[in-house]
């Protein structure tokens, strides 16, 4: 009975253990992501312009503005990934603006605008380009559906994946060595289901 005793605590250890081993891993893979948004609250954004952004079932929406506006994260970033699912209507105008120099102010001039446009007239910087800076190697279109961006910024080079295509692969520019992380609205319907970012 000792003997039959001694092994089931034997298998409940290394069951525990291999559950505990499991447990870190996972943790492990996502280590040092930082969520913006969770799908609960803005907390770690503040606004730009007049865009109805709201939360709809765990969705951030705005279809709504009378001019480009933009909801800023309160912390800069210098070298980081992000990540981020977004869903925009055919029509829409958006995209994510990294290493926005001026909280109070966010543009092309002084930031990074990694575009989500699939209408714009110049396609090579529409959806999948940073926007002056480099142009989609494969242009792609995002309405109607949900979409992954993956953007890395390390000092002067930028990596852009879109829904698992590379549509930037290593450019160079160091123009805005750091700055806030900036979602914009400027037409159409845009939602961010899911916004994080690692610092590197």
């Amino acid at each position: 009975m000792k003997r039959w005793s001694a092994i089931a605590s034997a298998l409940l250890f290394a069951g525990i253990a291999a559950f505990s081993y499991s447990q870190q891993a996972s943790g492990q893979a996502d280590a040092g992501w930082v969520v913006l948004f969770d799908g609960k609250n803005l907390d770690n954004f503040s606004p730009i312009g007049d865009a109805n952004w709201r939360i709809e079932d765990g969705v951030l929406v705005a279809d709504k503005a009378t001019k480009n506006s933009y909801l800023v994260s309160k912390k800069d970033y210098r070298d980081f990934q992000i990540r981020a699912e977004f869903w925009v209507s055919d029509d829409a105008n958006s995209g994510i603006f990294i290493r926005c120099t001026n909280p109070n102010e966010v543009g092309s001039k002084n930031s990074y605008e990694v575009n989500i446009f699939d209408t714009r007239p110049d396609p090579s910087y529409g959806t999948g380009a940073i926007v002056d800076t480099a142009k989609a190697a494969t242009v792609l279109k995002t309405g109607g559906k949900w979409n992954v961006y993956e953007i890395t910024a390390k000092g002067p080079r930028f990596d852009v994946t879109l829904n698992g295509t590379m549509t930037v692969d290593g450019a160079n520019d160091s123009k805005f060595p750091d700055g806030r992380i900036s979602l914009q609205y400027g037409a159409g319907v845009v939602k961010f289901r899911k916004v994080e970012v690692k610092p590197l």
